[in-house]
């Protein structure tokens, strides 16, 4: 091992653990690397769905411009530093895959002190800055979206297929800190929000996991798609998640909490993707996996723009604190 100084202009790092013999390919930077190991494009829908949190409850709470801009940078700090201790519980399942043999660790273009020192950094400021900044509860509902991706999850995908289900609770509180970030109490509302994340998210990592169902097999992970060469058994997952996510969202159309006509277009949605679920379990091939999963995206979008132009108001009944 060495010791390595990088100079990042006004920014210096200097205990940048590496290999002896780790050299930085010509069309990899420390942007890049520092990007992958804290999972910054797939953290950045982590912040979309805090934003959205805070976005629904302030209709009802103050909007605060600094309460959000130190909420989501308390979010984001933490989200970065479980991405690194993520990373470093994985190095040799990464090594094993294509997609991910070059990131940072795997490729011993970064030391595992390094990446610890990175985790434990970001986690920490995270996590105190939105305690100090924001409220106690957003920063213990961060905590517990920390803990439970790292400790429970990450482990748990070496010795139990159920790891999929267990990864959605952490994948779901962030727009529960949003939202408590405004200083609203969890309320159903704030419920219906994280059900709505918990069980999109099944529908859209089994497709993913059927789809690159060979490599998660050679790395070793426990996933609900291994041995299913043919697809049914993910399919009928898929399918089966589908139809529990339409069914959470018959909740807001029965508490008036948002306009009919949002509902009727929210149902819809829902229904269209059991459809493309349906399909996949008809015609179990990668056409129509790697269909079911951009829908799911397609389907976020639209429910999240319709639950932003209907969402009501609930009147208020707990003092902000």
């Amino acid at each position: 091992m060495r010791f390595s100084f990088v100079d990042w202009r006004n920014w210096h790092i200097v205990f940048h653990l590496m290999p002896e013999h780790a050299q930085l390919p010509p069309d990899v930077s420390w942007q890049k690397d520092f990007a992958t190991l804290t999972k910054i494009r797939l953290n950045t829908f982590v912040l979309v769905t805090t934003f959205f949190g805070y976005l629904l409850a302030s209709r009802t709470y103050n909007w605060n411009w600094m309460i959000l801009f130190h909420t989501l940078l308390g979010t984001a700090a933490a989200a970065f530093g479980s991405a690194a201790f993520n990373q470093l519980m994985e190095i040799d399942q990464d090594a094993r895959m294509k997609r991910t043999a070059d990131r940072p660790l795997p490729s011993r273009r970064l030391g595992t002190t390094a990446a610890f020192l990175i985790g434990c950094g970001l986690s920490a400021f995270g996590l105190v800055h939105l305690s100090m900044k924001v409220g106690s509860v957003p920063s213990l509902l961060t905590a517990l979206t920390l803990v439970s991706y790292v400790f429970v999850y990450t482990p748990m995908k070496r010795w139990h297929s159920l790891n999929t289900l267990v990864g959605a609770i952490p994948g779901a509180i962030p727009p529960l800190i949003g939202w408590t970030a405004t200083g609203a109490p969890l309320t159903p509302a704030a419920w219906f929000l994280f059900a709505l994340m918990l069980f999109w998210q099944l529908p859209h990592f089994v497709s993913i996991n059927w789809l690159c169902r060979e490599e998660y097999e050679n790395a070793g992970y426990k996933m609900w798609s291994n041995g299913d060469i043919v697809g049914t058994r993910s399919a009928r997952i898929a399918t089966t998640f589908s139809v529990c996510l339409t069914l959470v969202t018959v909740w807001p159309a029965i508490t008036a909490q948002i306009h009919p006509a949002g509902s009727v277009l929210i149902i819809a949605s829902g229904i269209w993707m059991i459809i493309k679920a349906s399909h996949f379990i008809r015609q179990p091939n990668r056409e129509s996996a790697r269909a079911l999963f951009l829908f799911t995206l397609l389907y976020l979008l639209i429910v999240f723009t319709l639950l932003a132009i209907f969402w009501r108001a609930w009147v208020r009944k707990w003092k902000k604190t």
